[in-house]
């Protein structure tokens, strides 16, 4: 249910409400933090809040049924069979949905009285972490749930995380602290995370949750339990022991814990086939903060749109499994350098063999997402197609293993290949054999199974198809008997198979007594009459019979496939796995060969030698848009000399010149490097990076009473309190949201700072150009610059990056192609010369006697000869010989007053 949103409970006794609104008042009351679908025959419906909740988020009619205590009952409800599009609409709202089913035939309820409800119960929660459906889930995005877990002892506090991904069974578990919490969560990017209610509302840590908003969700405290988890995770993994599944700390066992019984609440009885957790061992990725991973746009732009991002840009993936692996790669860069040449191994090892790069894409192509059709499977909502991906899947894991036999496979490739082989093919084969080429999406409308897999079944469906023959004999017989050509033998759930007649013709059907003994009466319709005859009834019945003995087959047939499936569960989660690294490798060797792409060097050194490097997004950009080549540049930050930590360049240049896109192109050819890509650039050497921080650009923080400065500050005193010597920092403009010497001050002070006590790589960029003076005292820092020209007025920005000094910044010449008045750019021409001759040393009053105020505008703006282009313009069309006197010396008073006016 929606935070914003209070449940308004009806308080009631049982005999003041009807049984159906009593019953639905006990299941409500068992799930108030979730819209309740309560079905009543082909629809869902909701009642009180929750139907006035709904209807405005869904834009439904509210309408009302009978009365509680006096009141109208509130009410809206939607179609069983079009329930997925409104839950997609309520998910992405942030609400929770219980899903509550009818239990029982109708027709059982009656049997314990007229008054008897059908029995009902909520079969599944439906939350935005725990959603399966095709429908609801994109192809591109992993859908994790995460859950929180926090213990206190005698050596503090510690905090651990788990993630899950119920569609796909991806389950892993990785210690935090504090200071990092936001970040790996942001890394991770769940969908809904999970908190102990006493956890959720902790000072210390709700700064973390008001960032996160509605993804955060407290829970009931003891599903948190470490002392519990043991025998929570050995029960849902029908296992005796933890042994075989590694050591956790009481942290991790408390997220672990949280998790397992979150997913048992929603799910209820299913139980989804979850891999074994997976730890993520600390410092095995780039720790990325949350102000960098916005500031750098790796998944979404700071709008939110994934057009922009460089996710969009480097994605060359034909699967959607390949995307959301490739998704993970970005946003968790490596730090193992030799973990990182594994991947760049099996890049290097597609982009040196096009034809099989091409061959293994073409492949995969046509794989189905299988991992999340097998979970769907496994929660018993999977259907025929789920059935029909896992033979797709199948069917290019095997194309995958012939493609992959060639000698001397890279460590991935290899591992890929062996993956796949290890697949239980005989599951691939039967389910050939067993599903028909045209598959129904629900198993219920039968027709799946191939003819001749089943003897049986076969036979009712001639039984069946013959008996449609049969009822068509049937009515061309009654036709010529009766001469009522109009007569026709249709069908429905009600009445079954009936003689349907126009009123003018029911005469002939029951106007004697022998035509009533045979034609019987069933139904009178405003314009028509419905009959049945004995014949009739005893084809309807063997028809009936075939057709329900015939989906009684398909669905054991059904029933076996999905357990064999199932059953081979870790199997068929690990091809998809292998296959969605094949789709990343091969894209990422496309991607190289399309862009130009170099393979970078990573090693366990501090070197950072950036030849030739370019923006991969910006690029991009300007080959679409502009048809314009981008500028490449060097940086070179490895260590000088004899020093062991990184170098510092201060960047100084104009406006537009380019210094924001090579602070952030370094960046990113960092994340592309560990994720293991190839980089744009000639050349790439980078020792590991371990931590990258990102402060470029202004933005404030109105929410939490922070102006763009404060954010500033905040931002960089993060970076300064945790960047290391293997940390690269990029920083934009620190003190520009100060008075002049406020600013400086700061930024002086920061750099000498990065120098002598983070001592890591870094790029400073800054305005104010005095600080190019710390070069001659601080060793490892140097002096660059973006480079211009100026010719005959106008300043040309070359977008280079070359050694030295800027000496001025060109802010009024960007104002002026900004289109600022032309009055206000030479204002501001005239007043910054005045403050270069005097420097405002104690010169102030001076300034405004040299230069009173907007005394630019009391100068006369040059003619702009309106009057005599108006003029000329009338003179134009004058032919003077066709004039009369009259007319000549009207055109004179004309052209005078043109002229008087200009």
């Amino acid at each position: 249910m929606n935070d914003e949103t209070p449940m308004r409970r009806p308080e009631m006794q049982a005999a003041a409400a009807t049984p159906m609104m009593a019953q639905y008042i006990e299941i409500k009351t068992a799930n108030p933090d979730s819209l309740l679908f309560y079905r009543m025959g082909d629809f869902y419906e909701l009642f009180f809040d929750d139907a006035e909740v709904a209807s405005r988020a869904l834009g439904i009619t509210l309408t009302k049924r009978g009365k509680h205590q006096g009141d109208d009952i509130p009410m809206c409800g939607v179609p069983v069979h079009a329930a997925d599009d409104y839950l997609q609409k309520l998910i992405g709202l942030g609400h929770r949905v219980a899903v509550c089913e009818q239990m029982e035939d109708p027709a059982e309820a009656k049997k314990r009285g007229s008054k008897s409800v059908v029995r009902r119960d909520v079969i599944r929660l439906v939350t935005p972490g725990t959603i399966t459906e095709e429908k609801l889930l994109d192809p591109a995005e992993s859908n994790y749930l995460m859950a929180l877990g926090r213990v206190k002892g005698g050596e503090g506090e510690s905090l651990a995380l788990a993630w899950i991904d119920i569609s796909t069974g991806a389950f892993r578990v990785a210690a935090t602290g504090a200071d990092r919490l936001l970040a790996d969560i942001l890394r991770i990017d769940p969908r809904e995370l999970i908190v102990a209610e006493p956890v959720y509302h902790e000072a210390g840590l709700r700064p973390v949750f008001d960032v996160l908003g509605r993804t955060a969700s407290p829970q009931p405290a003891n599903l948190f339990d470490s002392a519990s988890a043991e025998m929570r995770l050995t029960r849902f993994y029908e296992v005796a022991t933890l042994e075989g599944f590694g050591h956790f700390s009481r942290a991790e066992l408390s997220a672990v814990s949280g998790i397992i019984a979150y997913v048992e609440k929603t799910q209820k009885a299913e139980r989804p086939p979850l891999g074994r957790p997976e730890r993520d061992a600390e410092g095995a990725s780039l720790f990325i903060d949350a102000a960098t991973r916005a500031n750098l746009e790796l998944a979404r732009t700071l709008s939110g749109n994934r057009e922009g991002s460089l996710l969009k840009a480097i994605d060359r993936t034909v699967t959607g499994a390949g995307k959301r692996l490739l998704a993970e790669r970005l946003m968790s860069p490596l730090t193992d350098p030799g973990h990182i040449r594994e991947r760049l191994d099996a890049v290097s090892f597609f982009l040196a063999d096009p034809s099989l790069r091409e061959a293994a894409r073409a492949l995969l192509k046509g794989v189905p997402d299988f991992a999340r059709a097998l979970s769907r499977l496994a929660l018993n909502r999977g259907g025929p197609r789920d059935l029909g991906a896992l033979a797709a899947g199948f069917s290019a894991a095997a194309g995958i293993a012939d493609l992959f036999e060639t000698p001397d496979l890279p460590a991935e490739v290899a591992g890929i290949r062996d993956v796949v082989r290890a697949l239980p093919y005989g599951i691939a084969a039967h389910l050939e054999r067993a599903l028909a080429d045209e598959l129904p999406l629900l198993k219920r409308d039968g027709g799946f199974v191939r003819a001749g897999y089943d003897a049986e079944l076969d036979e009712m469906r001639a039984l069946r198809d013959q008996s449609r023959r049969v009822i068509a004999g049937m009515e061309r017989d009654l036709i010529e008997e009766t001469g009522i050509r109009s007569l026709k033998i249709r069908h429905n759930n009600v009445l079954g198979y009936y003689i349907e007649v126009t009123a003018n013709n029911a005469q002939a059907l029951n106007g004697s007594d022998e035509a009533k003994a045979r034609f019987i009466h069933r139904q009178t319709m405003a314009n028509a009459m419905r009959f049945t005859t004995t014949e009739l009834a005893e084809m309807e019945t063997k028809i009936a019979n075939a057709a329900a003995r015939a989906l009684t087959i398909e669905l054991a047939v059904f029933d076996a496939l999905q357990k064999e499936a199932v059953d081979a569960a870790a199997a068929i989660r690990a091809a998809a796995d292998a296959l969605a690294m094949a789709d990343v490798s091969t894209a990422l060797a496309t991607l190289a060969e399309a862009e130009n792409y170099c393979r970078p060097q990573v090693d366990e050194s501090l070197d950072f030698h950036i030849e030739g490097g370019r923006h991969p997004v910006v690029e991009q950009a300007l080959r679409k848009q502009l048809a314009e080549p981008f500028v490449a540049n060097d940086c070179d930050l490895s260590p000088v000399g004899d020093e062991k930590s990184g170098a510092i360049w201060l960047l100084t240049g104009p406006n537009m010149g380019g210094k924001s896109t090579f602070l952030r192109q370094n960046a990113l050819i960092v994340v592309m490097a560990q994720m293991g890509s190839f980089v744009p650039a000639a050349e790439a050497r980078i020792g590991m990076v371990d931590r990258l921080f990102s402060r470029v650009g202004a933005s404030d923080d109105l929410a939490r009473g922070r102006s763009t400065f404060m954010v500033e500050m905040v931002e960089t005193a993060a970076i300064l309190n945790q960047a290391g010597e293997r940390a690269l920092v990029i920083l934009d403009e620190i003190g520009r949201g100060t008075a002049t010497f406020d600013g400086l001050s700061i930024a002086w002070a920061a750099v000498e700072y990065l120098h002598e006590q983070n001592r890591c790589r870094a790029l400073f960029a800054t305005h104010f150009h005095e600080m190019t003076a710390l070069s001659e005292k601080l060793p490892r820092l140097a002096n660059v610059t973006m480079r211009v020209k100026e010719f005959d007025g106008e300043v040309v920005f070359l977008h280079e990056v070359g050694r030295g000094a800027a000496d001025r910044s060109y802010g009024v010449q960007v104002a002026r192609l900004a289109g600022l008045p032309h009055a206000v750019v030479e204002r501001a021409r005239e007043v910054l010369h005045q403050l270069e001759e005097g420097e405002m040393s104690g010169k102030a009053s001076k300034l405004i006697d040299d230069l009173p105020l907007f005394s630019i505008a009391m100068k006369k703006e040059p003619a702009k000869a309106k009057a005599p282009d108006r003029l000329g313009e009338e003179l134009a069309t004058v032919n003077p010989d066709e004039l009369t006197p009259r007319e000549a010396l009207d055109m004179l008073y004309r052209l005078k007053g043109i002229a008087s006016k200009g």
